[in-house]
């Protein structure tokens, strides 16, 4: 069996300015970086055709240490619609080196239903993770010089800023530091610390902005903390917001690459689906809308999360309208949430299969509330039996849902074609189905209280005394119809990483409330979230390297 990076040094990759003539754009209009990647200027955003073409969402199950499958089965998926005749764009995230170099390794897809070049993608891109970084840390940079400021100072109380750091790697030992050490001319010391790139502020407000100038407005926005007199102090009151954008005025263009059987593939944007919203810019998707007729696109983690994100924060503020979702199960997974063990799961497990379909049906059930009946993709795999595959497919036949193996891994495209065509049969049954969980200018406790209870299924949602105080201060703000992003464990539909399957009779407990005003949400904290991962025992880095021909090797 070949590997993923292997697969991917034996196809041909074709000129990115021909998979751009596939999208009607002119060569002299890319931004080339180099043979195979280019950045899309957003003059080509057409908001009349983004309403008249199909957008698909593939969400999934809880997630599992086996693995589901999502961005493959996103390109597998794409790469069908084309072989069938249809005009198909899939729109992904960007990786995170943090992940990549920690325990996930390469994040293009896999075998044959690949983004390429697959090295490029996961090792910079085209450095719009840099440039979230650089323009995140001009801010930090900023406030601590205006606080040393003897005059001139906007009177910032250092206790009350919440900014932090940021760097796109995983590094424990930075999580809590002590920054202005030195003397008085090395800064006022204070506590800090970093977060992974990913779940920068700036990376949400970058994949909420619709272009360059609401970017600006949006860094404008972003909270920084409040004055000795308990006045809010915003970017903007720091005159950062203009040159932020100005380090953004190329990661704002969503990047152009190839899949492996030449559909084009848009890539922008890396926000966390359990720290934020999950899903590539809406500027990358209403570009992938306004240059072909189908748009496969999807979101981080499972409904619950990445999905619930999709729909009530970035449809509702993008104005998007999908047509299809498609959630990813897998035979070993499902085993796993009915209480498999991961040894284990190459082995038939009829009972433990069965006992695993609660997590599914729940998924089902939390796509229902957004108007979609959805249809089941099985990731098919090597040991799965025909026993399974057969008790699965009887399963969602019974839940009334669409299903369809797919074989995208194995065979691109070719493998997806089921999976494909159960999709436009969807489309035609569904041009308005798609309704939020809930309305902008419900408080915030009726938000927090209708996604805890109706998709993750909890009975109560507890808040700390912290969490409502910050909760009454972002009221008084004037910010009371933002929208939530609960943080919480990918790993249960609760907030306890060990409770698998579909755990009842729990509660959601909310420890804290973070302001996101440039992106325009809160985040509620549920649980333990590590903002700023560590590494594994055994990271994926120890196994990445390359040859003195600049060949690659261990990215999958």
């Amino acid at each position: 069996m070949k590997r993923d990076i292997e697969i991917a040094h034996e196809a041909r990759i074709r000129p990115i300015i021909d998979i751009a003539g596939i999208l009607g754009i002119p060569p002299d209009d890319l931004e080339l970086y180099g043979k195979f990647k280019a950045k899309i200027p957003l003059k080509f955003i057409n908001e009349e055709k983004v309403k008249s073409s199909k957008l698909i969402l593939v969400t999934a199950i809880t997630p599992t240490p086996a693995g589901e499958g999502k961005t493959t089965t996103s390109i597998g998926l794409a790469q069908a619609l084309n072989k069938l005749g249809k005009k198909a764009t899939v729109v992904l995230r960007e990786p995170s080196l943090g992940p990549v170099f920690g325990i996930k390794g390469g994040a293009a897809g896999g075998g044959y239903s690949q983004v390429i070049p697959m090295e490029d993608i996961n090792l910079h891109f085209t450095g719009d993770m840099s440039a979230v970084e650089k323009a995140h840390n001009l801010l930090a940079a900023l406030i601590d010089n205006n606080i040393q400021l003897k005059d001139g100072n906007l009177g910032l109380d250092p206790r009350t800023i919440e900014w932090k750091r940021v760097m796109d790697m995983n590094e424990r030992s930075l999580r809590d530091i002590v920054i202005g050490l030195g003397g008085t001319t090395e800064g006022v010391p204070r506590q800090s610390g970093f977060n992974i790139t990913a779940a920068s502020e700036v990376m949400a407000t970058l994949c909420m902005a619709k272009d360059l100038n609401d970017l600006k407005e949006r860094l404008g926005r972003i909270f920084v903390g409040f004055t000795y007199s308990d006045e809010p102090v915003f970017a903007s009151d720091l005159k950062a917001h203009g040159a932020m954008a100005a380090l953004l005025k190329y990661a704002i263009m969503p990047n152009l690459v190839q899949t492996l059987e030449g559909t084009p593939a848009i890539i922008h944007g890396g926000p966390f689906a359990n720290i934020a919203q999950g899903t590539n810019s809406i500027i990358a998707t209403k570009m992938a809308l306004s240059l072909s007729d189908f748009v496969v696109t999807e979101a981080g983690f499972a409904s619950e999360l990445g999905a619930e994100k999709f729909f009530d924060i970035k449809s509702q503020y993008g104005d998007l309208k999908t047509n299809a979702v498609v959630i990813v199960a897998t035979i070993r997974a499902l085993k796993y949430h009915g209480g498999a063990k991961l040894s284990s799961l190459q082995n038939e497990d009829l009972n433990a299969l069965t006992n695993g379909f609660e997590n599914l049906d729940k998924h089902i059930e939390n796509m229902k509330y957004f108007g979609f009946n959805p249809v089941i993709s099985i990731n098919k795999f090597e040991s799965d039996t025909p026993a399974e595959l057969d008790l699965l497919i009887r399963h969602c036949k019974d839940q009334n849902v669409k299903v369809a193996v797919n074989d995208g891994w194995a065979r691109g495209g070719e493998g997806a074609t089921e999976l494909a065509e159960k999709i436009l049969e969807s489309v035609k049954d569904c041009n308005t189905c798609f309704k939020p969980l809930y309305d902008l200018s419900w408080s915030f406790e009726e938000k927090i209280d209708t996604i805890c209870k109706k998709l993750y299924g909890a009975d109560h949602v507890e808040y700390t005394i912290k969490a409502k105080s910050q909760l009454e201060k972002i009221v008084k703000l004037g910010m009371g119809n933002l929208a939530v992003c609960i943080a919480k464990t990918q790993k249960s539909l609760s907030d306890d990483p060990l409770k698998r399957g579909r755990p009842t009779g729990f509660t959601i407990k909310i420890r804290e409330i973070e302001l996101s005003s440039g992106a325009g949400f809160i985040v509620p904290i549920a649980g333990t979230i590590m903002r700023m991962p560590g590494l594994p025992n055994i990271p994926s880095a120890e196994k990445i390297d390359i040859d003195n021909n600049g060949v690659i090797s261990g990215l999958f």
